[in-house]
């Protein structure tokens, strides 16, 4: 007979080049092959026989199909299927790192933190696959790839046929999974396993991940089975002490033995273990805390919130302050703490670079606008490398001529690698410097030097970039290729023209602090536009000297205020800019965000009167941002002004805080972070996704703590069930928020606090006193002209169960805002949704 592999390379031998066995387990025979068309590594899994067997050709075909639609970040896709010469057989790409098996025979127990995330990301998978129809029934740490740090959920290439074929399985007395992680319902070959059996299963690998061992072990599969089906689950922190009890709590759950007293959904599971680990990360905050030490925010930061500013989703004016060309300025230094990203590599990476603004040597040659210029293209270019995480401009910016050492810097901004220079005028040239510097140690790696005519200065950018792409091969191993500026200016007189500009442009906005300053700005970017257009004029071709234009044009009309007359003509004049750049280059995503940037503040300013130019203003902003980050994913300002911009569209929550999120990931050094961590923050309550809204809330205390908006969300926070209630911390935080607010805001957001500490009242169990508090921050038209605290009142009215009062509120709103009777009719939010299904609020919203 045959060898199976004999006969898989006869069968794909046109297709691809079997070249050898690389797993087997109780579904399926795994093979590495090379794909001979696309030259790429693949892994064939062919189906055990007795399988294939059962299920049939014809319905495996027709299922597999089904789930090579299941596209999700966390889920190995498929590339082909088929069936040739008896044999069922599906592929997959080849995935040259490490199975979470590999992992776990490597290190035995995980580190909490990577235990949960790699749990969390094998649930969001299956989360999605449930969601269209399809249960994994094979769950364990062989099915779970790592590539990069996260997870990969593998082998749902025959979960639907399986699925469908699961009454005929039975017949045969086939049970499809792994003994130790089935759960005792798919053990027994029942034919209603659900997704609650791929929750079972997921949370023997978590427990596993966690002590070392599957939850039952025995001599053979039937022992195992049964020790699932009647045993107790021992304890995590018998065999580890430190796993926090609301871990051990949500691992306990996800392995009851009735799947009705399990997790019900995915997303519930991945909910619970978020939760844990912020709970378990607070305990351990706590712990370390010395007694009586004096903190500026409150001591515990909950893990669930309301927005601190918010207005119901169906007021959508949103606040002009909060648009700002979030690429324009770089200048700001008070956040307290660097951003965590998710799956980041450790503090000392060498991959994570910071390239620190190169100095001009000698002061008296005036270059520093060329050092910057140098050192912004450095940025760009080495950003683009897949491999290296480059620190932004924003985010060095705050750097430039420090005195703080260059291990000090690494350390504050998380990176293992440094770059600094410098240039000096040498006669008629140009000599740069290079050090890159060990983040750890703050030793010098490396070093260069190179000379080139000061006249060759369009050159030089490349030959700073090829250099520094050098030193970090020699520093990595590994090849490091960076391309070429994209073509641009051909004078050399423009692109110095254009670096002067820009110099003047952060120095304008480094100067809008007082009314002082406002007018040195205005004449700083009068000055950087005359220098634009000598730039333009020395080089018609090219483009950056309009979108320069079209910038400062943008940051003009912001000076304007809310002033539509004085802001439209600097608008009008930005766009002609951006449209004439466009005309040069149709597909800039600069001069694309420039536009669109200033026709949605055309929009929101109401430069539109009647509602077909503003539905087509919006239409082109929104055509324009999307384009942009179409071209260039990580255009950071235009992800930042669409969150903005899709928060005016019915149901726009969703792509506000994807976009929101997008911004965050591609610079969270803005200008406007803190605006774009308090969306996040505001979006996530909005979805009811109240972890999320945690985690924002809690990196914008950590990065902003003098940002009164982060204290209220902490107040806001007690709100909901998520968090027990606490009064006294309530009226601490209530105070705070009123003496941090600037001085206009802080009438209105002192009854916006006693609305909220009403509500904590309301959920402490203490009416009266809620009620006297919220009516007393009902406000008035001349501190809350939108009368947006009824809305607040409302909610707690509606927590207390108070319908009559509810309604009176928001009967009083109406009348302020009688234009959104409908949309508060249509509105799905949960804050009143308890409300929605009265009478009187059915009869409140049909009034005319």
């Amino acid at each position: 007979m045959t060898a199976p592999v004999d006969r898989l390379i006869s069968a794909l031998g046109d297709r691809y080049a079997v070249e050898r066995q690389v797993g087997e387990g109780g579904m399926a025979t795994v093979y590495l092959a090379r794909d001979l068309k696309h030259e790429r590594q693949v892994a064939i899994k062919v189906l055990k026989p007795e399988l294939a067997a059962s299920i049939g050709a014809d319905r495996f075909l027709r299922e597999i199909r089904v789930a090579a639609t299941l596209q999700h970040p966390n889920i190995l896709g498929l590339y082909d299927s088929g069936e040739e010469d008896g044999l069922l057989y599906y592929v997959m790409p080849f995935i040259a790192g490490e199975s979470l098996r590999d992992r776990l025979d490597k290190d035995q127990q995980l580190p909490l933190h990577d235990a949960l995330q790699i749990t969390r990301e094998a649930a969001e998978a299956l989360h999605f696959a449930h969601k269209h129809g399809v249960v994994h029934r094979d769950i364990k740490p062989e099915n779970i790839l790592l590539m990069g740090g996260h997870a990969l959920v593998a082998d749902f290439g025959i979960a639907r046929a399986v699925d469908e074929a699961g009454e005929k399985l039975t017949q045969t007395g086939m049970a499809i999974g792994t003994p130790h992680y089935m759960s005792p319902e798919q053990s027994m070959g029942s034919a209603h396993v659900d997704a609650r059996s791929d929750i079972y299963s997921l949370g023997c690998v978590l427990y596993e991940l966690l002590i070392g061992q599957p939850p039952f072990s025995g001599p053979n599969a039937m022992a195992i089975i049964a020790r699932h089906s009647m045993e107790t689950v021992p304890s995590l922190q018998v065999v580890r002490p430190s796993v926090p009890d609301e871990v051990e709590d949500a691992v306990m759950r996800a392995l009851e033995k009735t799947p009705a007293d399990r997790f019900q959904t995915m997303q519930e599971f991945i909910d619970s273990l978020a939760m844990s680990e912020a709970e378990a990360t607070m305990t351990r905050t706590a712990a370390r805390r010395a007694p009586g030490a004096q903190r500026r925010t409150p001591t515990r930061v909950t893990p669930v919130g309301v927005p601190a500013r918010r207005r119901t989703r169906w007021v959508v004016g949103g606040a002009l302050a909060a648009l700002a060309l979030a690429s324009g300025a770089w200048a700001w230094r008070h956040f307290r703490s660097p951003p965590v990203v998710a799956g980041a590599s450790s503090e000392f990476d060498p991959h994570s670079i910071a390239v620190l603004y190169f100095q001009a040597f000698n002061p008296a040659d005036s270059l520093g606008y060329l050092a910057d210029g140098l050192t912004e293209g450095l940025i760009r270019q080495l950003g683009e490398v897949p491999t290296l995480s480059v620190i932004s401009a924003n985010g060095v910016g705050p750097y430039r001529g420090d005195s703080l050492a260059p291990d000090s810097i690494a350390r504050i901004l998380h990176v293992g690698t440094v770059v600094r220079g410098g240039i000096e005028r040498r006669g008629d040239q140009l000599q740069v410097t290079i050090r890159l510097i060990d983040g750890g140690s703050g030793a010098d790696f490396d070093q260069a030097k190179f000379d080139q005519p000061i006249g060759s200065v369009l050159s030089i950018q490349d030959s700073l970039a090829g250099e520094v792409a050098r030193l970090i091969r020699r520093r990595l191993g590994q090849a490091i290729e960076v391309r070429q500026q994209r073509a641009g200016a051909s004078s050399a007189q423009a692109w110095m023209l254009v670096q002067r500009a820009q110099e003047l442009r952060k120095r304008a906005a480094a100067d809008l602090t007082d009314e002082a300053g406002a007018t040195r700005a205005t004449a700083e970017f009068a000055s950087a536009d005359s220098l634009y257009a000598a730039a333009h004029a020395a080089d018609p071709r090219w483009a950056d000297p309009l979108i320069g234009r079209a910038t400062q044009a943008y940051q003009q009309s912001r000076l304007q205020g809310q002033d539509p007359l004085a802001a439209k003509p600097w608008i009008d004049k930005g766009i002609a800019f951006a449209d004439s750049a466009l005309a040069l280059e149709p597909r800039n995503p600069d001069a694309l965000e420039a536009r669109g940037t200033l026709r949605y503040l055309g929009y929101v300013l109401g430069l539109a009167t009647d509602s077909a130019t503003k539905a087509r203003t919006l239409a082109q902003a929104r055509s324009d941002l999307e384009t942009a980050t179409t071209i260039r994913p990580a255009q950071a300002g235009a992800w930042y002004i669409l969150s903005h911009l899709y928060y005016q569209l019915p149901g726009g929550e969703t792509d506000t805080k994807l976009a929101a999120q997008r911004a965050y990931e591609a610079d969270a050094y803005l200008s406007n972070a803190n605006q774009i961590l308090s969306r996040l923050y505001d979006t996530s309550y909005d979805l009811e996704q109240f972890v999320d809204a945690a985690r924002w809330c809690d990196e914008g205390v950590s990065r902003f703590p003098d940002d009164f908006r982060f204290i209220s969300c902490q107040l806001w926070i007690m709100t909901t069930k998520a968090r027990n209630p606490d009064v006294p911390l309530a009226w601490r935080l209530a105070d705070s928020v009123v003496k941090m607010a600037p001085e206009p805001r802080r009438p209105f957001e002192r009854l916006k606090a006693r609305a909220a500490v009403a509500a904590v009242l309301a959920r402490a169990g203490l009416a009266d006193s809620a009620r006297h508090v919220a009516d007393g921050a009902k406000g008035d038209a001349e501190v809350d002209a939108p009368r947006d605290l009824l809305i607040m009142n409302a909610f707690v009215h509606t927590m207390l169960n108070d319908t009559t009062a509810a309604i009176e509120a928001l009967k009083g709103w109406l009348a302020a805002n009688p234009t959104q009777r409908a949309a508060l009719a249509t509105d799905n939010g949960w804050w009143l949704r308890d409300l929605r299904s009265t009478p009187q609020f059915k009869a409140l919203v049909a009034a005319s």
